[in-house]
């Protein structure tokens, strides 16, 4: 597998598996936000989560890929100090808004910053059509966080510290993005890269989650809670990995743009699971989301 990802980098066959890998990461970080923002206190979902997808990494890392060559343990180091405070300000955001007001916020936060990282980083440059897709996909992003935020009646006393949050995730999801590209891409076999990530990304928040579970009053079963973390801890492979496989193949800034489609996939979520309305002023925003991914990929 690792020799076929090699050989198709930078082809027109990288491209097209780039753009599925996109798109399979849009759906599947919808799914993973809604695990995230359940029933259960972010904090402890995210902890199980994390413990699930560290032990399933920690084999591949440890005996199945290539050992990290030297220079690649800065970087884990780097992936280390860049997600724990993304995580943070996603649990922060969730813990005090609505799931489809804040997560279109730090949806269509995170795409345009990731773009100038990618041309800064490595001199990637989007088409003048490409910038029209852009700015159609975030019209709608930001547009469905506002219409949401106008319509929802609960958790609105802590609606501004909970789009702040969301403001900050986005930002992090940009470093995030660009600097795991140039991790992944930094490394001679990019299955090293993502299973040490995995196993280096979920070691601090199971002892923060132990600590927060043991200081409640009322602590919730663990038996929903394991169902929870081994349903995430499958998913952020496939999700995050499909993304950052995307970024080594084809171009960061467009497989940002495409992951953003989650926000359609999440609203849906929001709708069949978490017994939030969609209605048509919705819908026709998600077709902004969807039109903006489409124009930016035709543009490309």
């Amino acid at each position: 597998m690792s020799a076929w990802v090699q050989s198709i980098e930078g082809t027109p066959t990288g491209a097209t598996v780039a753009l599925i890998l996109a798109l399979m990461a849009a759906v599947l970080h919808a799914a993973f936000g809604a695990l995230q923002k359940g029933r259960h206190d972010p904090l402890l979902s995210r902890g199980v989560i994390d413990i699930c997808y560290c032990l399933m990494a920690a084999p591949f890392a440890f005996f199945v890929v290539p050992w990290p060559e030297p220079h690649m343990w800065l970087i884990f180091l780097g992936v280390f100090v860049i997600h724990v405070p993304y995580k943070w300000a996603v649990l922060s955001s969730f813990r005090r808004g609505a799931y489809t007001v804040v997560y279109p916020v730090m949806r269509g936060t995170g795409p345009l910053f990731t773009i100038f990282g990618a041309w800064l980083l490595f001199g990637e440059t989007f088409s003048a059509v490409q910038w029209i897709g852009v700015a159609v996909l975030l019209a709608g992003l930001y547009g469905l966080a506002a219409y949401n935020m106008a319509k929802i009646t609960v958790a609105r006393d802590t609606l501004v510290p909970a789009l702040g949050f969301a403001v900050l995730t986005g930002l992090f999801v940009a470093l995030y993005t660009t600097f795991d590209a140039y991790g992944i891409r930094a490394t001679a076999d990019p299955f090293t890269f993502l299973a040490w990530f995995f196993f280096v990304d979920g070691l601090l928040f199971p002892v923060l989650a132990l600590r927060f579970y043991l200081t409640m009053e009322e602590r919730p079963p663990l038996g929903p809670l394991a169902l929870r973390g081994m349903a995430g801890g499958v998913i952020a492979p496939f999700s995050f990995g499909a993304v950052m496989l995307a970024t080594r193949l084809d171009n960061v800034g467009e497989a940002a743009v495409l992951r953003e489609t989650s926000t359609v996939f999440a609203a849906l979520i929001g709708w069949l699971f978490l017994k939030e309305k969609v209605g048509p002023a919705r819908v026709a925003l998600m077709g902004l989301i969807a039109a903006g991914a489409v124009i930016v990929e035709a543009g490309g």
